[in-house]
Formats: C-alpha cells, structure tokens, sequence
C-alpha cells in the first residue's frame, strides 16, 4: 500500500479533507485544512483517491478537539473536528458553490443560522444481531459496520435514553446476523417509535413490544418490513401500541403526525425557516404551500391568508385536513384547503396559479424541477424555497431566474449538525 505524507488544502463538499499529491486529489476523511497527516493511499474516487489517515503529524489551525467519543469511526457527525467557525462558513459555502454552478454567484448569501446540538427530534438508526448482542447506531463513515452508540450528541435527550432499552429489546426480534432499523421521532405527546424489521413480529413478540411501549411510555410503537437498500423501510407502518394521538402542535393546532411521518429535523431549525417564509410572504392574500406536509408553513399563514396545500403524501395530507376540520369553522385555519396531488407528475400550473400572491415549496432531496417550471412560466410575483439540498436547489433557482424572478436572498440553515447536509429558505420575486 503506497503512503503519503500530505497538507491537507480545503475540505470538499463531501466533509473530506482535500489534498494534492502528483497531481491526484486524495479525500481524507477527519481532515482539516492545514493539517499534515500520513496516509494510506485508497480506492479511486472520481476525479482522485480515497485516502486512509494513520497519523496525524501537525494539527492545523482550523481543527477542534471533537467532543464525541464516538467520532471518527461513526458515519453520523463527520466534521465535529472543524473549529466552529470554519465550520460554519464551510457549511455556508456549501451554498455558495451551488448557486455559483448555476451562474448564481452574485445572489447573497447569508450567515448560517445554527441549531444546537442535542437538538435533532427524529432519527433512524441501523441494527444487526451480533453473538455479542445487538450493535444499533449509525454505520461508520463509507462503511456497513455499525457503530453501536453509548452516547450521541445530536439526537435529544429522549432518543438518546431509549437507545440501551430499544437494544435489549432487538435481541429478541432479530436472528444472529439479521439487519434492521429504528426510527425515533420526538412529538409533543412522546416519542414515536417505527421498527424496521426483516420478520413480522409473531404473537409473543407484540405483547413484549407492547408492554415495552408502556414501559418506556412510547407515545407510539409501530412496525413494518425491513425493505432492500436502499428503499429501506418503505412500507406503511402497522401499529403494535398507540397509547397517545402523536401530536405536534403547530400554531396553536394539535396535528396527529402519521407514524414514522416527515417533520423537520429540529423545533429550533423549523422556527428558523417559518419566521423567515412569514417575512417574505407578508402582504400575501392567495398563496399555494406546495409539498406542505403536516402542515408546517400552512398552518402558521392561515392566520392571514387564504392556503392551498398541496402534497402527494396522503397520510400527512389527511392528518392535515383533520386537524382542520377538528378547530372548526370559526378558527383562521377554516381558510386552509387541501388536496393530494404529485406535483412532480402534475405541477401546480396554468390557471391553477392565476390570482396567487405567493407560492411556497419544500420539495424533498430531488427538488421540484417540474413545479419549477410551471412557476417560471406562470405571472406569480413571490416564490418562497425551502430546500435540503443545494444541488437540486441550484437547479430549480436557474429555472426561476431565467423565467424572469430575481433571487433576492438565501439563508443557510443548519439542522444536521456536522454533517454535509445543510437547509436553506430562499425568496424569489418578479
């Protein structure tokens, strides 16, 4: 194996520190600019090498001292080594790359807004059945070996407490060697538990899983089949113990989250983006909140405007709807419409979007290209994106300004602490 003695540059988009030997980019995983580190040549990687640290002989100037025993061979925080502020204008980059790809380098940008750590309410976390027990935590970083977890620094508190009786509870349900997975989301009436699991649960199993939800005072408990990577839990959770609603209280209204539903990752990330969607759309009479879920930006606009939300996610819809229809029609939330569409196959477009003030989206990973184009072509004066990935917001942005929208600002927003993953709130208007 060749090795080399290497300054590490810049970290990549990936988290990796970047260096340069004969003209090759190496990617080394834990790197900080600055550093010298002996390293293991590796893999190829795209245009350079994959790169193994074994020492690290000097430290740069932008490293931290990480405060997670588990960092290094854990997968889930890959740049606890990066100072804060480094980090943060690393994160902020993130951003700024992106839109520069597109020919968008003299939009603004803002500072990245932080949430704190032990702050992530919802997480899913992998787990095998080993002779030892049951190892259940995040995979390691470009790796299948799973690093069982003692302590995490992201998740809250009360996922972090679940984890040593959640493990124990494993070892019944999975055969030696077996996979599967936990999804554990914080709601405002419990924790909210799915089990991905390769077996259904048999009779004893469900009374154990049962009373181990009154054990540990699970709002819910679910299960569903473990899928193949990477659709990994793909099928609707069945129920094993419901013992309350699962509710998150969103302006004041009590919305019954599906089991394993998407929310966002933090309470402090969510106020961020929904202070910041409520100052771009003030004035708005008539707006659209496109792949609205739960509702989490209708619900706090229905206050002083006329919503049509609109997501193809039925289950997130109904809850939606039903918590609507529960405050009645006397509430500002009787103004709120909503409907079950795939915006990808049939965007909101035409006359649908003739009258609107103000249109939302929040699309998932892959953007929303089609609705996109749908608005570029449309007289809607105000787009406000909400986006979890730079790339295809680069993409959807470049449509909308060549549609005739000015770009005014950005906002980076950070809900996956030290992680590559950022999120951004953005404001379009004609």
């Amino acid at each position: 194996m060749t090795e080399h003695t290497v300054t590490i540059e810049e970290v990549g988009a990936a988290g990796d520190g970047i260096a340069t030997v004969a003209g090759s980019r190496l990617f080394v995983p834990q790197a900080a600019p600055g550093d010298r580190l002996r390293v293991r040549l590796g893999e190829k990687r795209g245009s350079g090498f994959a790169a193994v640290p074994l020492e690290l002989l000097e430290a740069g100037p932008e490293r931290s001292e990480p405060p997670c025993p588990h960092f290094g061979p854990c997968g889930g925080c890959l740049l606890q080594h990066l100072a804060d502020a480094p980090y943060r204008e690393w994160k902020r980059n993130l951003v700024v790359e992106a839109l520069a790809r597109r020919g968008l380098d003299a939009v603004p940008v803002a500072p990245l807004r932080a949430t704190p750590p032990k702050s992530r309410r919802r997480a899913t976390f992998s787990a095998r059945r080993l002779k030892r027990g049951v190892a259940l935590g995040f995979s390691e970083h470009r790796g299948n070996r799973i690093v069982d977890l003692e302590t995490c620094l992201i998740v809250r508190p009360e996922i972090a407490a679940l984890l040593p009786p959640l493990r124990d509870e494993l070892i019944a349900l999975l055969a030696e060697g077996a996979p599967g997975e936990v999804s554990v989301t914080c709601l405002d009436d419990g924790l909210d538990v799915v089990l991905g699991l390769p077996r259904a649960p048999q009779l004893d199993d469900l009374l154990r899983l049962a009373a181990f939800a009154e054990a540990q005072d699970l709002a819910r408990l679910s299960w569903r089949p473990l899928a193949p990577r990477p659709k990994r839990s793909a099928a609707a959770p069945e129920p094993i113990a419901h013992r309350r609603p699962g509710t998150l209280v969103l302006s004041g209204l009590a919305v019954a989250v599906p089991p394993g539903g998407f929310l966002q990752a933090s309470a402090e990330g969510e106020a961020i983006l929904q202070a910041e969607a409520a100052r771009s759309v003030a004035g708005a009479r008539r707006l659209a909140d496109l792949f609205s879920g739960i509702g989490t930006f209708a619900l706090p606009l229905a206050g002083s405007a006329q919503i049509l939300a609109i997501d193809s996610n039925a289950a997130a819809i109904g809850a939606l709807a039903a918590a609507v229809n529960a405050a009645g029609p006397a509430g500002p939330e009787s103004r709120l419409e909503t409907r079950v569409r795939d915006l990808d196959r049939a965007p909101l477009a035409g006359r649908e979007l003739a009258g609107l003030d103000a249109v939302l989206f929040d699309p998932p990973r892959r953007g929303a290209r089609a609705q996109a184009e749908a608005l570029a072509a449309s007289a809607v004066p105000l787009v406000v994106a909400i986006s979890c990935n730079p790339a295809s917001f680069g993409r959807d942005a470049r449509i909308l300004v060549d549609g005739g929208f000015r770009l005014e600002a950005v906002m980076p927003v950070d809900q996956f602490l030290w992680s590559p993953h950022v999120e951004l709130v953005a404001t379009f208007r004609r």
